[in-house]
């Protein structure tokens, strides 16, 4: 049901008796009660919440007008005061834009009270609104200095949700319905990955990812392209997932003037701004040149962000809703299922994102429960004929045997790993195998290269994101806690990094580029490439012409370059790759993912995979389900209603 802002306000009169002081607000699609009483929204058997969010088909949030709200000191002093010592308070955050307050703790039940006594207690005393987590395993740097930019920025960010919500709740255009989607990147390729779907009355974009190549033309995505600009047209951006495929070119809209929302998940949200962090810095030691962004842009995107969970369906622009679902491919990662116009115009659009359909140590396998899909963007990264890859449980196997082996002669495993996903993937079954009674050896030290420390932090910041069974292990703790097993130590140096490949006992490095297209991994591939005691394991995909897919080829010679200089690297470790590890579903999977859906889509449109991956991927779709199915270039545009 479409409504203007006028509209809702009209409602919430019909629904809101008199005499109650309130006022409607926007955040972004979420509407804001915002008043003094908040009490009288929510009495037992007669919740005005639950009416009126009813009356306008909206989600509806209570807030606390300013006007009762204690300061932030007496906020402090208040908890400490009614929060029994045995909670174990580790942190306060205040979120002064939404009125909300979250007490870490190592005991939430404790904080919370009997039947939320407590909770209620600071509500009705300080008038904001509480609630108790608990205090992760390890924290997270990265996300303390998001909750603490965001406190800096209430006064704007207020202002940014009411303007994305004016703008939501606009009037309705009288022209006819369509549906258009354009390819601005990941077509026929891996990387760069951006969409557009324009309607008669919006224009969202999804994703905006760097591409891992040596062809500096070919980094970004197709930001001259006539529909993109002007970027004030454009009405909302949604990401699928944080990893730089998909995020790493955000930051460029800031930079050229993009001012509105962008969707995502709170984990995708963390390791986003960790990894575009990250891109900054790499860039700057691998060209000179540096990122085509600052420091400032990805405070300015920081700043635009509006968190989903999972389930939560949201007014995106006038005339689409979305829902974010788990991909199961990495940590917050998301298919996106967007409902575009209403009525008989109402078009059913799926995103998958990048999906893996199929349990693993760290992800429930990939969301299929939606209402109806008209058409289905799906990738085909391992849609190709031969793409198939073991079971979780078998890679794990290959690895541990690996591990076995590689230690029992002495010798040194390196992996190049992606920071997110695959590093805490990794982990989780190395934890396994020095944790099981079959296991004579003494562990090895693993050491963490790269930003996987501060990714594993963030994973354990969110650990509702995770499978039951790891999920249960973090908020457990101590031993339980795969990632706080005590071989795991991080790469704090350079020094530190010289100490490890000059030192020749056995070990484990997980490091970073996931594809060796830079970071630290070039480091232990200069000097242990010559070693035929060490072995080099690749446990996640490596794209075209990136250094990692050379080595998995064979080549017997690599060139790297330090200082300006380039030297050629003999290799002589052995070299393997573990297939079966990769937070991508094969060619078995995503046709069991298509078949999943209930009702089938009528059109299937096939990207991030290779170009001739594609074309086959596209060509098994029809010839499988009779659709209509799609491998589009970049740059095209196909009509979808």
């Amino acid at each position: 049901m479409r409504m203007t802002l006028g509209e809702i306000k009209k409602m919430a009169k019909e629904v809101i008796p008199d005499g109650i002081p309130y006022t409607v607000d926007l955040e972004a699609g979420t509407i804001a009660i915002i008043t003094p009483t908040p009490d009288a929204f929510s009495e037992q058997g007669n919740s005005l919440t639950v009416k009126l969010a009813k009356a306008v088909r909206r989600r509806i949030v209570i807030r606390p007008d300013p006007s009762i709200l204690s300061s932030e000191e007496e906020v402090l002093e208040t908890v400490k005061e009614i929060v029994p010592e045995e909670a174990g308070i580790t942190n306060i955050w205040l979120d002064p834009a939404l009125a909300e307050v979250t007490i870490e703790c190592d005991d939430p039940a404790q904080a919370i009270g009997p039947k939320g006594a407590n909770l209620v207690e600071l509500r009705n005393s300080l008038g904001w609104l509480f609630r108790a987590d608990r205090s992760p395993a390890i924290e997270s740097r990265t996300l303390n200095n998001i909750r603490r930019y965001r406190k800096e920025t209430a006064d704007e960010r207020r202002e940014l949700l009411r303007k994305f919500g004016t703008r939501i709740y606009r009037p309705k255009r009288s022209s006819t319905p369509w549906v258009r989607l354009t390819a601005l990147g990941s077509y026929r390729e891996v990387g760069r990955a951006m969409h557009m779907v324009t309607t008669n009355e919006s224009k969202i974009l999804i994703d905006c990812g760097a591409k891992p190549t040596t062809n500096r033309s070919e980094t970004q995505p197709f930001f001259d392209a006539p529909e993109l600009l002007p970027l004030e047209n454009i009405d909302a951006l949604v990401i699928t997932h944080a990893h730089v495929d998909h995020i790493g070119m955000l930051p460029v809209l800031f930079r050229y003037g993009y001012r509105g929302p962008v969707y995502c998940t709170p984990p995708t949200r963390d390791l986003m701004t960790l990894l575009q962090q990250d891109y900054i810095k790499v860039s700057k030691m691998e060209s000179g040149d540096g990122a085509p962004y600052s420091l400032a842009d990805i405070e300015t995107c920081i700043k635009h962000v509006i968190d989903v969970g999972y389930g939560q369906k949201i007014d995106i622009s006038p005339d689409i809703k979305m829902t974010m679902e788990n991909a199961g491919h990495i940590l917050g990662s998301s298919s996106v299922y967007l409902e575009i116009g209403e009525d008989k115009n109402l078009h059913r659009l799926l995103f998958s994102g990048d999906i893996k359909y199929e349990k693993s140590w760290l992800f429930d396998a990939a969301t299929v429960r939606f209402p109806r899909v008209d058409s289905l963007v799906i990738e085909s990264t391992y849609g190709g004929r031969s793409s198939f890859q073991p079971t979780r449980q078998e890679a794990t196997e290959e690895l541990q045997d690996l591990i076995r082996r590689t230690l029992a002669k002495g010798g040194k495993i390196f992996c190049p790993v992606f920071a997110v996903g695959r590093s805490q993937e990794v982990m989780v079954a190395i934890d396994q195998l020095f944790k099981s009674d079959d296991f004579t050896s003494d562990p090895c030290t693993v050491w963490l290269d790269g930003m996987i420390s501060e990714a594993t932090a963030i994973h354990a910041s969110h650990p509702n994101f995770l499978n039951r069974d790891l999920r249960q292990q973090v908020l457990r703790g101590g031993d339980e806690n795969p990632f706080n097993s005590p071989w795991f130590k991080t790469v704090d140096s350079r020094q530190r990094r010289e100490q490890i490949v000059l030192d020749p006992s056995p070990c484990i490095v997980l490091a970073t580029s996931g594809m060796m297209t830079g970071g630290p991994i070039l480091h232990y591939l200069q000097h242990w490439a010559p070693n035929d005691r060490a072995t080099l394991a690749f446990v996640g995909y490596q794209a075209s012409n990136t250094l990692g897919r050379r080595l998995q080829e064979g080549y017997s010679e690599i060139q790297l370059s330090s200082d300006g200089k380039s030297y050629t690297v003999d290799v002589k470790c052995d070299v393997v790759t573990i297939d079966g590890f990769s937070g991508h579903s094969d060619r078995r999977q995503l046709l069991d993912y298509v078949n999943a859906l209930n009702p089938k889509p009528r059109r299937i449109i096939c990207h991030h995979g290779d170009d001739t991956v594609c074309n086959e991927f596209r060509k098994t779709l029809s010839e499988t389900f009779k659709v209509r199915a799609a491998a589009p270039q970049n740059l095209e545009t196909l009509r979808l209603l």
